[in-house]
């Protein structure tokens, strides 16, 4: 199979998944969601005038350009496109599934006029500057590589309609567990503890993973105590020898876990409070729903849970690195919502509707295998699907909405207009 011909079936299947992502939206609506989508796979940018080249359409490339740019703006295109992706991307959650919530941020220290621009703090350069919000959720297996981007919403807290960084946790649940139907683990970090989030995740009797901080408080045996004591006198029952991927190569680590049954403020719940050590000075404390038995096999569970979260961070550096999310260049608050609603759709096309190697492995062999990759970047092969999509389009001069040309002699082309 030549490149044109790798090219003309992802282009088949861009239209395919786009047909999907955009159900219930009016037919120019799905044809610029298809296109930003082609756009964006083939271009590994979210400019759009990239975006608008890649099209090669036969008009001045600024109708394009000015085409794009409005139906980013449209009003609602966000929560449709979110609907449509959960209610594909459900299909991938089983019971236990891990949905791994993540806030993470857009920096845009240079900008100056992008609307709602605010304060955060950019977790590579640990320094306030400015920029966006994301709370995305991401599934994963724990004994498996794969990945599902399911869900990404950009907020500012400068926004007018912004209420809290709680809310917006809670809204990305909330959408996630009606399409789900309640089935998945949710896995927090050190946050995910307060009380605002706990008693709506305890109130609506989900399954759960959080790590908790050392000053919060549990009952245990019908007392309050800090969680720290508790994990400090807590009797470690079993060892484990782990493997880490870092970015020198593979760690090696022997860890120990043992557990306590508790209670959260408040709350009649049993809960159970996992504590590792060998992670850090301090020991890991995972507090969670789960029905927790005093085996290897279920202890052991919670705890590769939460490194699977680890783990999930370099799904965030593929997203940001290979779409350049923050070199977004919109100034419209709506504009970068909906520009972020397509690009987590767009990791979910590579990751899940071509990269689960089900659906169809010898596209995804044939992508994988143009590549070419060496050392230069972390084994993570949706890294090089990505790469490999890319190298499938470079040169690729056929318009988009291009169709097979007639024969002369097709009768149909006599016909009156």
């Amino acid at each position: 199979m030549n490149r044109t011909q790798i090219a003309n079936r992802m282009k088949g299947q861009v239209k395919q998944f786009s047909g999907i992502l955009s159900k219930g939206l009016p037919k120019v609506v799905g044809r610029f969601v298809a296109e930003m989508v082609y756009g964006i796979v083939s271009q590994h940018s979210v400019h759009v005038a990239r975006i608008a080249r890649s099209l090669n359409e036969r008009i001045r490339l600024i109708k394009t350009l000015n085409r794009l740019c409005r139906q980013l703006g449209r009003k609602g295109l966000e929560e449709k496109l979110r609907e449509n992706l959960i209610e594909e991307g459900s299909g991938h959650v089983d019971r236990d599934t891990l949905l791994i919530a993540d806030i993470s941020d857009v920096s845009k220290k240079y900008a100056k006029k992008m609307e709602h621009l605010a304060n955060i703090r950019d977790a590579s350069e640990e320094k306030i500057t400015k920029g966006y919000w994301t709370m995305k959720v991401i599934g994963a297996e724990v004994e498996k590589g794969k990945i599902i981007p399911l869900y990404e919403h950009l907020y500012s807290q400068d926004a007018p309609d912004f209420v809290s960084e709680n809310e917006e946790i809670l809204k990305g649940v909330e959408c996630l567990r009606k399409k789900t139907e309640g089935r998945g683990i949710w896995v927090m970090d050190r946050g995910g503890d307060r009380g605002e989030l706990m008693i709506p995740l305890l109130d609506r009797q989900m399954r759960f993973i959080i790590r908790l901080k050392g000053d919060r408080n549990v009952i245990y045996h019908g007392h309050a105590i800090i969680a720290s004591q508790l994990a400090s006198s807590t009797k470690m029952l079993y060892v484990e020898r782990i493997v880490r991927e870092e970015s020198g190569g593979e760690k090696a680590q022997t860890i120990e876990f043992g557990f306590r049954r508790v209670r959260f403020p408040g709350r009649k719940e049993r809960l159970f409070l996992v504590v590792v050590r060998g992670f850090g000075a301090q020991p890991l404390m995972l507090l969670t729903s789960l029905p927790v038995k005093p085996t290897r096999k279920s202890l052991f569970f919670v705890v590769e849970a939460y490194i699977r979260r680890w783990q999930i961070e370099e799904t965030i550096r593929f997203e940001k690195q290979t779409y350049g999310i923050e070199d977004i260049r919109l100034r419209r608050y709506t504009r970068l919502q909906n520009m972020i609603a397509v690009t987590v759709a767009v990791a979910y096309f590579v990751a899940v509707w071509l990269g689960d190697g089900l659906r169809l492995p010898i596209l995804t062999h044939h992508a994988l295998a143009a590549a070419k990759r060496l050392f230069s970047i972390p084994d993570f092969r949706y890294y090089a699907l990505a790469d490999g999509i890319k190298w499938a389009f470079e040169g690729y001069q056929t318009p988009f909405w291009s169709h097979p040309q007639r024969s002369r002699a097709d009768p149909q082309i006599m016909l009156p207009i």
